[in-house]
């Protein structure tokens, strides 16, 4: 693509050619729509607007080395969202919609996907609305599955860097057997205000605790959180906590390494003994964590600015060269797409 600056992409949302849809209506779903509109045309009533009704899930396609194109564990994002469906009580997509949709708009927008070499890659958003209109709370007998693509930058422009988190004892990001296991909009409008206030004192990140009993490390933003001591990679285990496809990822690629891995409740008073910490999500793959601050207690964590830990970054390498087709893809992430 002649037109785009790869090294400057942020991560944001930038038009490309096509996006597919499926509707489901009267009891089942249509064949799958191609369409270069941006925009979709819903009642003032629709379920999604008022009740919340509303699931997405994200993840990228990559130009290898070997100049293929990988889409990253696509069948993991697929069966994610059937379980954020399964709890709103939408209707159900299969994997294969799913799939197919997200291979569909790679091959369609194969002029936005990033050259080898930008740090770039294409972004995938599969989202889902509830659409029947209507006044009562109940579930939607209506619903619109869309797949869109948008060429995204390097997290880090300029290599990766330890962030400074802002732990908010003030909210929770959500409750104990609520939705905090699945990807839906409801969980992120809870998560703005605390952002917005770490942002304006300097903090890139939130850190939460578990909302039952404000003892346990839970989410970090909308990433997993991971720590790293004594040869192990522990991360938190609770009912609302995203199963990140990343985390998934890291964890077996810590296994490879010959590193113990713990996934279990992290008391807070805990965290001053990790060697590295971080966050984890499908946008940055891992944010090191140089620095904690406890705004309640006015207290610092503080795990190393000036660089990255040797074993998060070798994670974060490890990861990256298997989604660009630099390593041996030993346990089948990637599908191959063009």
């Amino acid at each position: 693509m002649e037109n785009i600056d790869w090294g400057s992409l942020g991560f944001n949302y930038l038009k490309t050619d096509w996006n597919v849809r499926y509707e489901f209506k009267d009891g089942k779903w249509s064949d799958m729509q191609v369409t270069s509109d941006e925009y979709i045309q819903m009642h003032m009533s629709a379920s999604c607007l008022h009740y919340g009704l509303e699931l997405f899930e994200g993840l990228k396609a990559f130009r290898g080395a070997d100049g293929k194109v990988r889409l990253f564990r696509v069948k993991d994002n697929a069966a994610r969202l059937q379980s954020s469906a399964e709890r709103l009580c939408l209707p159900v997509p299969t994997i294969d919609m799913i799939v197919n949709a997200c291979i569909e708009v790679v091959k369609r927008n194969e002029r936005f996907i990033p050259p080898y070499g930008t740090g770039a890659s294409l972004y995938l958003r599969p989202v889902m609305f509830g659409t029947t209109a209507g006044l009562g709370v109940k579930p939607a007998n209506d619903a619109l599955l869309i797949v869109y693509a948008s060429p995204v930058g390097a997290y880090f422009k300029e290599g990766i860097k330890p962030i400074k988190v802002a732990l908010d004892r003030e909210q929770d990001r959500a409750a104990p057997r609520g939705t905090g296991d699945v990807k839906v909009g409801g969980n992120y409008a809870a998560s703005i205000l605390s952002g917005v206030h770490a942002h304006e004192r300097g903090y890139s990140n939130v850190l939460y605790l578990d909302a039952k009993e404000h003892k346990y490390i839970e989410e970090c933003g909308a990433a997993n959180f991971f720590g790293i001591k004594n040869n192990t990679y522990v991360t938190p285990k609770s009912p609302s906590i995203l199963p990140s496809i990343t985390n998934k990822s890291l964890r077996q690629l810590a296994e490879d390494m010959g590193l113990k891995v713990e996934n279990r409740e992290i008391p807070f008073e805990e965290l001053e003994t990790f060697e590295e910490c971080g966050a984890c999500g499908t946008a940055a793959v891992i944010s090191p964590i140089g620095m904690v601050y406890d705004m309640e207690n006015e207290k610092t964590y503080n795990f190393g600015m000036d660089k990255v830990g040797k074993t998060s970054m070798e994670l974060y390498t490890r990861l990256q060269d298997i989604q660009y087709g630099r390593a041996e893809d030993k346990h089948n992430w990637c599908t191959i797409v063009l």
